[in-house]
């Protein structure tokens, strides 16, 4: 009897900065590691978007997924994702358009909704508010944290100078679904102005990627990518507390399209992978205040070696602050992790799983990634 297909594993790669060491060979590991998914059977290889964190060195996930579908021959290449209010639809298509031109039949864009709220009181996208009386449940297997409360009522000042930096402003998320569709008319020829005119968008016209819509919770975004019959991402390894309401959200507003005839899911998951369970736990070391950073608002640091993460103890609001994303990251043996993953998967009945692995030293997420691959059977 045939074995049953293997559920696909793909890459999620933030280009983390570790302590000691500069963005630009945080950005060659990225390379490097590229090449090795390749190698090691992953499907594809995505890029996120963070700014102004001195811990990760992804801030231009369009020139770096260019960079990474040169130094690859076959795995599909993308953003997991483009946060739309960060640029004019023109841009992005023309970005992506010209890898889509060069790269054939490789290159993916996901969309993304992060933005400013319209008002201070109003969380942002993908902003998980302060948890009311919720606990955490055990859903077939699979762990689903109660949401914890990120940032509280006001946006921190990084976020708000950053979106100063980039010309955001209040409300302007409520032009994504407009913003993905003129990005689609561009690729398809379709787009008209507000006048009626047509616009050639060069190189992007008849180069279309394959497009995605990633969230967070059962919001907008798990909508419009079921109202537009598009593939939808959900964000297990950034907030595990809204994946399976946001995976069901998705399949409920589902509608076939010439692109996907049904639901297409893929699921995001946290791993660290060593050959001994022990070995995993000590390379985990320094995730607590890597997250923390992101959580408070602060930014990500530079990710601490296993060494000097003793010495950066949280207390115990900080921990509580992070104890989800602990939770649920996935840390051990090959065999202990593929389970867990196996669990996630069948919770959430994804198609695909995308994985994103930090640590301090490139080579020991590279032999992470490699484990894993030879277990899972790619």
């Amino acid at each position: 009897m045939p074995k049953p297909p293997v559920t696909p594993l793909s890459v999620l790669d933030l280009s983390p900065v570790s302590a000691g060491q500069t963005p630009g060979e945080a950005l060659r590991s990225t390379l490097n590691l590229a090449a090795a998914a390749e190698a090691s059977g992953y499907s594809r290889y995505w890029l996120a978007e963070h700014h102004l964190n001195t811990g990760v060195a992804g801030s231009a996930p369009h020139i770096l997924a260019g960079l990474v579908a040169s130094a690859t021959q076959t795995i599909r290449v993308g953003t997991a994702a483009t946060l739309l209010g960060n640029y004019r639809p023109l841009q992005i298509a023309e970005s992506i358009g010209t890898l889509a031109a060069v790269f054939p039949d490789r290159v993916d864009l996901g969309f993304g909704r992060s933005g400013p709220p319209k008002s201070p009181s109003e969380p942002a996208p993908g902003v998980v508010p302060a948890a009311e009386a919720v606990s955490d449940r055990v859903v077939d297997g699979l762990l689903v944290p109660a949401p914890r409360p990120i940032f509280g009522a006001v946006l921190p000042r990084k976020f708000r100078l950053q979106g100063e930096l980039l010309g955001r402003f209040p409300g302007d998320t409520d032009n994504f679904e407009n913003d993905i569709q003129d990005i689609i008319g561009f690729f398809t020829g379709e787009y008209r102005t507000k006048h009626g005119e047509e616009v050639t968008a060069t190189p992007a016209l008849g180069q279309a990627p394959q497009f995605w819509v990633h969230g967070s919770t059962a919001g907008p975004s798990a909508r419009l990518a079921g109202k537009l019959g598009l593939p939808f991402g959900a964000n297990y390894h950034v907030a595990p507390a809204g994946v399976l309401d946001s995976v069901a959200e998705y399949r409920a507003h589902f509608q076939p399209s010439a692109a996907l005839r049904e639901p297409q899911v893929i699921v995001s998951a946290d791993v660290l992978v060593a050959p001994e369970e022990r070995q995993a736990q000590r390379l985990a070391r320094g995730y607590a205040q890597w997250v923390h950073g992101i959580r408070s608002g602060q930014g990500a640091i530079p990710y601490p070696s296993p060494e000097d993460a003793l010495e950066l103890s949280l207390d115990a609001d900080a921990r509580d602050l992070v104890k989800d994303r602990l939770d649920t990251r996935l840390v051990g043996d090959p065999h202990q992790v593929s389970e867990g993953l196996r669990t996630l998967q069948r919770a959430t009945g994804a198609q695909e799983l995308l994985i994103t692995t930090i640590t301090h030293d490139p080579a020991d997420r590279q032999n992470s990634y490699q484990l894993l691959a030879e277990v899972w059977g790619l």
